[in-house]
């Protein structure tokens, strides 16, 4: 029997607080770089009364994004996508991010929008990286936004970038670009799509950070969250299941920064030093 099917890219702990909230009585497609990865969640959720398969799923190729999406048309139609996956600067290299984190995420979002279900909604995990960087130029925003997926590398500003999290903050900013240029051809089927940028949530990513080499601005970052300590992955999948509910209907191309207060506290603070200092 043909199911409503759910894709989660990114089989982590964010990815699987999302499906188990929108997945009841679907097929959910569970796919990760790591097969093992993706097997293991998808055990997890089947132990909890989910119907799932696991596959393995390069965010960085084109080609295996579109063997996901042949994948999950097996059991039915896609009315959700979740993209929950992606590295961090101290994961990887300018290169790798920036294949995977920008332009991977621009082609899931172009090749999802062409097939996805009357009535389906996609959600983009991105970061509140993408808003600290540093305000881009409107034809900066516009190419991030509509340059053709296969170009996007190969931008003059993009091809610059020599720091691991500069390459992170722009993938981000990217991602939440992309979604806005995006949503108007999602509407076209019928379909929703929204991103949303978490703070620290405590994940092996968040952890991998802060035992890296910028741990001591991650820890600098909870002292100074309003909310005084980091996010979990629930909290991001209570948002992601209103977004993608009925309820949520006349919300998309849009971006939900949630942080417990730490980007504002961080605008917070530089302007009270530019008052104290000009």
């Amino acid at each position: 029997m043909k199911r409503k099917v759910v894709v989660l890219i990114g089989a982590g702990s964010i990815g699987q607080a999302i499906v188990r909230r929108i997945g009841a009585g679907k097929h959910i497609v569970l796919a990760d770089k790591r097969l093992e990865a993706a097997q293991t969640a998808a055990k997890t959720l089947e132990d909890a009364g989910f119907e799932t398969s696991a596959v393995a799923a390069d965010l960085a190729s084109r080609e295996s994004i579109l063997s996901l999406i042949e994948h999950a048309q097996k059991f039915g139609d896609i009315m959700n996508l979740v993209n929950a996956a992606g590295v961090s600067p101290s994961q990887a290299s300018v290169e790798t991010i920036l294949k995977v984190d920008l332009y991977g995420t621009s082609v899931l979002l172009e090749a999802f929008g062409k097939v996805i279900a009357d009535g389906g909604s996609g959600i983009v995990i991105s970061s509140q990286s993408g808003h600290r960087l540093h305000t881009l130029t409107e034809a900066e925003n516009t190419a991030l936004a509509t340059a053709p997926t296969e170009e996007l590398l190969k931008l003059p500003f993009i091809t610059a970038i020599t720091d691991t999290l500069k390459a992170y903050q722009y993938s981000k900013r990217c991602n939440v670009l992309r979604v806005m240029g995006e949503a108007q051809k999602w509407a076209r089927r019928g379909a929703t799509v929204n991103s949303i940028s978490p703070g620290i949530i405590i994940t092996p990513l968040a952890n991998d950070e802060l035992k890296g080499p910028r741990g001591d601005g991650y820890r600098k970052m909870l002292s100074l969250c309003p909310c005084g300590r980091a996010g979990t992955p629930d909290e991001v999948g209570d948002l992601a299941e209103f977004l993608m509910s009925s309820r949520g209907r006349w919300i998309t191309g849009a971006d939900f920064l949630i942080d417990g207060g730490t980007t504002a506290s961080y605008f917070y603070g530089d302007l009270q030093y530019l008052k104290a200092t000009h």
